[in-house]
């Protein structure tokens, strides 16, 4: 049986900020009245969620962060049979739902028929519900719900390299670190390879009485491009 990963999206895959970023340059904003920056920065970012909300299908439209890496996870699943669920608390935009929007954009970049869950509650119950074996999240907080909750490992996603002050605080809870989602994918093969290295009695004899399987077909790396199985080819 395979690893099941957890991965957030915003922060880890697509680059949200950005995003954010470009919503808060509204050249019809007034801004008159307010009296101070940090006033003046709540009520750009009020209206920046406004924007977004508005706008249709708004989840499609932002950048990743290490597209390559995207399809990488994509055949490194197919490869070492992970079962991947990806976890959002996306707010919904006009147009699509949010699983749909996030289907569609994980799909854009090479990984098929993506598993995407909202979760509007708690990280860790949806963790702990999906039996996860690990999860990367650029949230602290949520990487911690998700070790309390339930027995999943988890990685935070720090992609300032610069804030020893975060990365020491998740070492000391038993959270990894990484900067990037190739590095992330790096310590979930190695943790792939000692997972399936363990050996003992224990294991020799569930290898004894394992059945015997017979060689099945294999689905092509892009599913929706697939011919219908020799078995239902009646």
């Amino acid at each position: 049986m395979g690893l099941r990963l957890g991965f957030d999206l915003d922060g880890v895959l697509a680059d949200f900020q950005a995003g954010l970023n470009q919503a808060c340059l509204d050249p019809s904003a007034e801004m008159d009245g307010t009296s101070s920056s940090q006033d003046r920065s709540t009520i750009e970012l009020k209206r920046a969620w406004r924007r977004i909300i508005r706008s249709e299908n708004w989840w499609t439209t932002l950048a990743a962060y290490e597209p390559d890496q995207i399809a990488r996870l994509y055949a490194l699943s197919r490869r070492h049979r992970w079962e991947v669920f990806f976890l959002t608390k996306r707010p919904s935009t006009a147009g699509d739902t949010v699983q749909v929007q996030t289907q569609w954009w994980i799909e854009q970049y090479g990984f098929y028929l993506p598993s995407v869950a909202t979760v509007p509650s708690s990280r860790g119950e949806i963790v702990r519900a999906l039996r996860l074996d690990l999860v990367v999240d650029d949230q602290l907080i949520e990487c911690a719900d998700c070790v309390s909750a339930s027995t999943a490992k988890a990685v935070l996603m720090l992609r300032d390299p610069a804030d020893q002050a975060s990365r020491d605080q998740a070492l000391s809870q038993g959270v990894g670190v990484v900067s990037t989602l190739a590095e992330s994918l790096d310590v979930i093969e190695r943790l792939d390879t000692m997972v399936h290295s363990k050996s003992g009695a224990l294991a020799r004899l569930k290898n004894w009485f394992s059945l015997a399987t017979e060689e099945r077909p294999v689905l092509p790396m892009n599913p929706r491009d697939a011919r219908p199985l020799p078995s239902l080819q009646r």
